[in-house]
């Protein structure tokens, strides 16, 4: 027998017959896939649990960030390790320059006095300026303020519309990443703190931010600029494609991941610290410290984010064949070892693409030249050691004028030469001869001189005003200086700050979305916080591109003083004109004066405006208003017919009728009613080829850029106009020949116009209703005449089959007939 092997499923399976047997073969089980995936080969007849299927499920996961180091032989890992070694050795090479300023920058902060200086004498001054390690400090207490804010450093936008779903997204980004980043992670501010002090000597920090397995949380790490290596033609560090992070690790911390199973299991011999970086070697200067030469000493572990073509690893297209394209791989390598502790892949495993993911952050306090940025250190290190030469050689010069040397004749002798004189002491002299002035010779040692006391100040102001630390004298401007004026004067001040502010900003932004990811892909489903004042949750979910996580800085104001002076100009021009900017306007200066100067809780201190929006009134209320003197406005939604029978009957009272002015009130106000009531007349008569043209018109505004649309509404009201002029022009006559004569009603002539329109809605729908009527009969005439000519066709078909099952008979029994005679013929 023949079998045919079919696919499909169990309950509706493809059916091909092959004429005697069908196989059907149902579709791959979640068992079976699952098993495939694993690459696990099983019995047919092996059965799993839903456990079992979810551990091989993990177990499939796991694979994927696994340490692949445990699968490569040692003879590639030593290879790996040696050409990567051997790569971050060119970058540190690549940098040395750059380092050697940033070394040279720290000797310079003025943190250490120089007490063993024996040149030009021994004892000679050596004292640093502080003006480069003002500028720092200044620096960091200025931007540490702004970027870290009491109340958190997160605020949220929308991207796209705003529902009230996403602005409840929002609310809840923002409140728990505050509070996750004040409170729980408690690293976040001393190493934002630390980030801004190294930020303008280096020129480049930088933040890491990843998932700690080990404290279970989001961390955000700050790394030293001289611990974070790239190469020399790496752009920015999103695209360099090696990223070295050099981490001190001591020998008990390595063995800790070893056995967690995260380091590979292999032999870190002892000794061999290897050499400290330069800059490691200055910051320990300045600090009085020195690496204790114990087998406790830290190892240098080599954290590189690189890209790789590991073989056995390689990128596979769809033909299975090899791409050659590297993938992203993070590797641990054992420096002094040159050994590999780990490698794993650092793409994720649903990126079809295999992008890197990255972890990294840069600081930049000026973009620099290159990768690296530049800091004070490069741009005011020179004038920060001329500074320090003059100062020196300024007190060296007042030192040698109040404690001057000379030489003195060879016999001459003076008791206890070797001690200073003390104050009101006179010493006995022994001379050769000759007076006492010729024995003694003084050098010809002058005052500090006044020129390089000027050229000090010139240097320390040109320092001072690229550093932007220059103090702003704002309260010494001129009160009556216009407003453009000051703003010009304050942003000429605050030009270098205010990029650099900017740079921050937008570090942190990146920074923040980091952040952000890290929750998405750690939190649970339902994360559950109390932030002591009430319970909170937030969702993994609520992580997504609907929602922009931004810091709550201003990029554009740096400092509370900028933001004082440009609150008070705000509220010296509102209070200059009151009546154009209102109360409102008044109020809102002085809530933003207050917020300017960090004042909590604004909302006792002032009294808001009342709502001085207008909103429809009764007719009674109007008409009242009316009698004292307060005018009145119509709204589209109110019933016009009733607003202007009432107020044309107030008009006919003999109080109003002695007064001009409430009479001007009552008819300027009955006319918006009218004008009102004529645009609903008008829509209503409106042809409906006209009300397809105005939809048409109305959605196209919606459509077309801001001056189109203004093109376009102008050209609905011209439309709106030529329909309700004339019927505006009817109601005005009548209500005005109304109120003179105290006649008719004028709202008669509006019901005239109602019936006559609604005639005309009768007599349209009896001329619908005729047509629908003539459809519907001619309808049921096709209808019968298909039926009818369906019967005629069926009976025809039906006398062909009787008139051929007739014929077959006859046929049949003719030879039945013939047969019958042949028999008998051969009996």
């Amino acid at each position: 027998m023949a079998v045919e092997r079919v696919l499909g499923t169990e309950n509706d399976p493809d059916i091909i017959e092959t004429g005697s047997e069908i196989e059907v073969v149902p579709d791959k089980t979640r068992e079976e896939e699952l098993l495939e995936a694993a690459s696990i080969v099983v019995s047919g007849d092996e059965i799993f649990t839903e456990e079992e299927l979810d551990e091989k499920a993990e177990m499939v996961e796991e694979d994927f960030y696994a340490n692949l180091a445990e699968n490569l032989d040692s003879s590639s890992l030593r290879t790996l390790a040696t050409e990567l070694v051997e790569s971050i050795q060119g970058d540190f090479d690549s940098r040395s320059e750059w380092e050697k300023t940033y070394t040279d920058g720290l000797q310079y902060l003025g943190m250490k006095f120089d007490e063993s200086r024996s040149q030009p004498f021994e004892g000679s001054s050596g004292v640093i300026h502080p003006i480069l390690a003002e500028a720092v400090t200044q620096f960091q207490a200025q931007a540490y303020k702004e970027l870290l804010p009491a109340k958190g450093p997160v605020k949220t936008q929308v991207i796209g519309a705003r529902t009230a779903e996403t602005e409840s997204q929002a609310d809840r980004v923002m409140e728990f990443m505050n509070y996750y980043i004040m409170n729980v992670m408690k690293e976040y501010d001393p190493e934002l703190d630390q980030l801004l002090f190294f930020l303008p000597l280096a020129g480049s920090a930088f933040k890491k931010i990843y998932y700690d397995f080990s404290l279970k949380r989001a961390v955000s790490k700050f790394i030293p600029p001289e611990d974070l290596v790239v190469p020399y033609e790496a752009p920015d560090i999103s695209t360099a494609e090696r990223i070295t992070h050099v981490i001190s690790m001591s020998r008990n911390e390595i063995k800790k991941q070893q056995l967690s199973g995260f380091y590979a299991d292999v032999d870190i011999p002892d000794g061999d610290y290897g050499d400290s970086n330069d800059v490691q070697d200055e910051i320990d200067d300045i600090q009085g410290m020195s690496p204790s030469y114990t087998e406790e000493r830290n190892r240098t572990i080599y954290e590189v984010h690189t890209i790789l073509d590991l073989e056995g690893y390689e990128d596979i297209d769809e033909e299975g064949e090899s791409t050659g394209l590297k993938l992203p791989y993070i590797v641990t390598i054992d420096e002094q070892a040159n050994k590999v502790l780990a490698i794993r892949r650092n793409y994720n495993p649903e990126d079809p693409d295999k992008n890197k993911i990255n972890y990294f952050v840069q600081y930049k306090f000026l973009p620099g030249l290159g990768f690296y940025g530049l800091g004070l250190s490069h741009m005011i290190g020179g004038l920060s050691k001329a500074s320090t030469s003059i100062l020196r050689q300024l007190i060296d010069a007042g030192t040698l004028s109040n404690l001057p040397a000379g030489f003195k004749a060879r016999g001459m002798r003076i008791r206890d030469e070797a001690d200073p004189l003390q104050p009101g002491e006179f010493r006995d002299i022994d001379t050769t001869g000759g007076s006492l002035r010729e024995n003694l010779i003084p050098l010809p040692i002058k005052e500090p001189s006044n020129v390089l006391m000027q050229l000090l100040g010139l240097l320390i102001d040109s320092g001072k005003r690229f550093a932007a630390i220059a103090d702003m004298n704002v309260g010494d401007m001129n009160q009556a200086m216009p407003v453009g004026t000051t703003v010009a004067l304050l942003e000429r001040g605050t030009k270098v700050m205010s990029a650099i502010h900017k740079r921050l900003h937008y570090a942190q932004k990146l920074e923040f979305s980091l952040l952000g990811n890290v929750f998405a892909d750690f939190l649970p489903p339902v994360y559950n916080y109390d932030t002591g004042t009430a319970p909170r949750e937030i969702k993994a979910t609520d992580f997504d591109d609907r929602i922009d996580v931004v810091p709550v800085s201003d990029p554009n104001i740096f400092s509370q003083s900028q933001r004082i002076t440009l609150a008070q100009e705000l509220l010296q021009m509102v209070q200059s004109n009151p009546q154009i900017h209102g109360p409102l306007g008044i109020y809102e200066a002085y809530k933003r004066m207050y917020g300017a100067l960090g004042i909590d809780n604004v909302e006792s201190l002032l009294q808001p405006p009342p709502d001085m929006t207008p909103r429809p009134v009764d007719a009674g209320l109007e008409n009242s208003g009316f009698l004292l003197g307060q005018p009145a406005q119509a709204f589209p939604q109110q019933n016009h017919e009733a607003h202007v029978q009432a107020h044309q009957g107030l008009f006919l009272t003999s109080v109003v009728q002695q007064n001009p002015q409430i009479q001007s009130l009552i008819i300027s106000h009955v006319m918006q009613h009218l004008q009102f009531l004529s645009t609903q007349v008008a829509q209503q008569q409106m042809p409906p080829e006209m009300q397809e043209r105005i939809s048409q018109l109305q959605m196209q505004a919606q459509q077309v850029p801001p001056e189109q649309a203004e093109q376009i509404q102008q050209e609905l009201q011209m439309m709106m106009d030529q329909m309700s002029s004339p019927i505006m022009a009817q109601l005005t006559n009548d209500f005005l020949s109304t109120i003179q004569t105290g006649g008719d009603d004028p709202l008669v002539a509006i019901r005239q116009q109602e019936l006559a329109l609604k005639d005309k809605e009768i007599d349209l729908d009896q001329e619908k209703f005729v047509s629908k009527q003539q459809q519907q009969q001619q309808s049921e005439m096709m209808d019968a005449q298909l039926s009818q000519q369906r019967l005629d066709v069926q009976k025809s078909i039906a006398d062909d089959k009787l008139q051929l099952g007739l014929d077959r008979m006859r046929q049949q029994a003719e030879l039945k007939i013939l047969e019958l005679e042949q028999r008998f013929r051969r009996n």
